[in-house]
């Protein structure tokens, strides 16, 4: 079965970077849409960037642009995203979501930021940032 799993979580301060992971197995890897998201308590879930794991292409939201960098190792079918110049509002609980279904159109790209365009999650890791 389809399985997603995050690591790299933790505390820091304001100003510092994590690199998060999300190994995935179960599916095949070069067809699918990926993605970032962050969900902190009292607010909504949000998409933070997404690409499709048969190309190159990315896509960010406003919110984590210039800061945040999604990428992806091929042969370890695994996920990342770099965060840089973290803030005590990214503070959030981290998933990374696939969908294998969804083909190169539109992915990536601005309709990926809505969760319900993926079928499958990991459990979450926690980031959190300091002041």
């Amino acid at each position: 079965q389809v399985q997603l799993v995050e690591s790299g979580g933790g505390s820091v301060q304001t100003g510092g970077s994590l690199r998060l992971s999300c190994a995935a197995s179960g599916y095949t890897y070069s067809s699918a849409c990926m993605g970032w998201f962050r969900h902190a308590p009292g607010k909504e879930r949000e998409g933070l960037a997404n690409i499709y794991t048969g190309g190159d292409r990315t896509y960010y939201a406003d919110s984590v642009k210039g800061r945040f960098t999604i990428s992806q190792d091929y042969a370890k079918r695994t996920l990342y995203l770099q965060m840089n110049s973290l803030k005590p509002e990214d503070t959030a609980m981290y998933y990374c979501a696939a969908d294998p279904r969804v083909s190169s159109w539109g992915c990536p790209g601005p309709a990926f930021v809505s969760s319900v365009r993926f079928r499958y999650w990991g459990q979450g890791t926690q980031v959190t940032v300091s002041s």
